[in-house]
């Protein structure tokens, strides 16, 4: 096929190509395309910057176009799913140019961003939904989003989804949409562990291969340098330094690493920016921002920004640490040489990454000359050294200059200073200014008058009040006359304590005597009455009456 519009694409989806610039197919699209349009489930493998994102954007539009009717409120028609916030950003400004005249209305699903937007799209609905796995699922079970009536998804990159912890995201999306769905799978690299995963949400797929897999392009320059890791940051500088890097992105594997990075170029006189997880989204769009606008010459990141981030005329790519992943080899080094242009690839390998380096040779079939750098004229900055500033941000810079949105830029020339004061002067007056004078102040009163009315002095051997002493004298009088309540209790009102009858004895107490002995001792008060029936209550032995004891 030589054009576009031998692949049937509606009228108004074809016209949205048109306007882009776009002619001629690219292999990938030729041999996607037509089978993605039949509803078939489809296997996309393709070298980086081969045109994968409008190889399946292209048909969901053009069905989107041709069924002609709304999602719904919180419903899709087509999904897509991506790895990272960057690459679903990219997706859906393509999205959005391709569509332009085929009124598809599109939304964006991604984490770092507010959800309050997000659900006001939702509840509009929309017939294509771009988003990452964690907000997409959190949107769904929150009841903002339903997938019953979306009838494709497509996973981009979809060995990195598969082998980064989202394939129980992925099952679980999978779970909410309809059994009779599309699912279309594009990357450039496709490990057999990963192809086995994959055929698990297929149903007889299309499989298409255009180049070679995990082959990069022919148009990099590759190269690979023997380094002590002690010289690690020495061979960087050297690079930069003696290629003239003007625009290069340089992969680390950590985000630690990037941060290193980035702090050592810019003490060395080098603007720079990291692009990895740990940034907020606001600073990872501020440096893909400046990098594409040309403020920076280099970029820092890990693996983050290795997959499906298109930028124009990336012209090197150093691979400070060699990659863990063979594959992430060919995605690092595929972004440059996009769009057929050229690039150069470097590679710095200690001798504890050689066998890193045999796997990517293993699998790129590519055979890497080891070489030497020159890094003896190489100047590091010392430790103490002041890193240069980060390019500041065009709005700050307005806002600053300008007063913002509410400065000059606003208001115009009305806004200024100087012409606020001219028309002022300008202004005529109708009535003359009454001259304004203050009242006279009183006369202040004679010294020698008033000393009369003045208090007299304090006598100096009077003892001066001291308020910390005040309280701790308040304190000690509290303790006293507590202590003198708690010793002078009063006498409780009420009948005095009864005290045990004869039969009713408490354990360990002696038994009170009988009638008979209490008289003769005294100590009648204490003895119960002889000829009471209740004092015999309770007694083991009865006491005698007074005639039987005569007896």
């Amino acid at each position: 096929m030589t054009n576009f519009e031998d692949l049937g694409l509606n009228e108004a989806v074809l016209r949205g190509v048109t306007t882009q610039g776009f002619t001629t197919p690219t292999p990938i699209q030729s041999a996607l395309i037509p089978a993605a349009m039949e509803g078939r489930d489809c296997v996309g493998l393709s070298q980086t910057g081969s045109g994968k994102t409008a190889a399946f954007v292209l048909p969901l539009l053009h069905k989107i176009a041709e069924e002609e009717q709304s999602a719904g409120p919180r419903h899709c028609r087509a999904l897509i799913v991506a790895p990272t916030r960057e690459l679903a950003m990219q997706i859906l400004d393509n999205t959005r140019a391709l569509s332009k005249f085929s009124k598809a209305n599109s939304a964006l699903l991604i984490g770092g961003t507010s959800y309050t937007t997000q659900i006001r799209a939702m509840d509009r609905g929309a017939d294509l939904v771009v988003a990452t796995p964690g907000r997409l699922i959190d949107h769904i079970e929150s009841g903002y989003l339903a997938l019953h009536r979306t009838h494709a998804i497509v996973l981009d990159e979809a060995d990195q989804m598969m082998d980064m912890g989202f394939m129980p995201s992925i099952q679980k999306i999978m779970e909410y949409m309809p059994q009779s769905r599309q699912t279309i799978l594009l990357s450039a690299t496709m490990p057999k562990p990963i192809r086995k995963l994959a055929n698990d949400f297929l149903r007889k797929p299309f499989e298409t291969e255009v180049s070679p897999q995990s082959k990069p392009v022919e148009r990099i320059q590759q190269h690979a340098f023997s380094i002590k890791a002690r010289d690690r940051r020495r061979s960087l500088l050297a690079l930069v330094k003696q290629n003239a890097v003007e625009r290069g992105i340089i992969f680390t594997r950590t985000k630690r690493t990037a941060d290193d990075v980035e702090m050592l170029l810019r003490k060395a006189g080098i603007q720079t920016f990291a692009l990895h997880g740990d940034k907020t989204k606001g600073e990872r769009n501020r440096a893909l921002t400046s990098f594409k606008k040309g403020q920076i010459p280099v970029l820092v990141a890990t693996d983050i920004a290795a997959r499906g981030i298109d930028v124009d005329d990336v012209s090197h790519v150093i691979n400070y640490e060699m990659p863990n992943v063979p594959e992430a080899y060919v995605h690092r080094v595929g972004r440059t040489a996009r769009a057929g242009k050229e690039g150069i690839a470097y590679s710095l390998v200690a001798p504890a990454e050689q066998k890193l380096l045999n796997d990517v040779q293993r699998l790129t079939g590519i055979k890497l000359k080891m070489e030497q750098l020159n890094i003896r004229d190489v100047e590091m900055p010392d430790k103490d050294a002041v890193a240069i500033e980060p390019p500041e941000d065009e709005r700050r810079r307005a806002g600053r200059e300008g007063g913002g949105p509410r400065g000059q830029n606003r208001r115009g020339a009305q806004g200024s200073g100087e012409r606020r004061t001219e028309n002022r002067r300008a202004r005529p007056e109708s009535k003359p200014r009454q001259e304004f004078k203050k009242p006279a102040r009183p006369s202040k009163p004679n010294r020698r008058d008033d000393a009369e009315a003045r208090p007299p002095k304090r006598d100096p051997d009077a003892p001066v009040w001291n308020p910390i002493r005040a309280r701790v004298d308040a304190e000690s009088d509290d303790r006293e006359r507590f202590a003198r309540e708690e010793t002078v209790r009063p006498k409780k009102k009420g009948s005095p304590k009864k005290r045990p009858k004869p039969g009713n004895h408490r354990k360990g107490q002696p038994r009170a005597a009988s009638a008979a002995e209490g008289k003769n001792k005294g100590q009648r008060q204490n003895a119960a009455p002889a000829n009471n029936p209740r004092s015999d209550r309770g007694s083991p032995s009865k006491a005698k009456r007074p005639s039987e004891a005569a007896a």
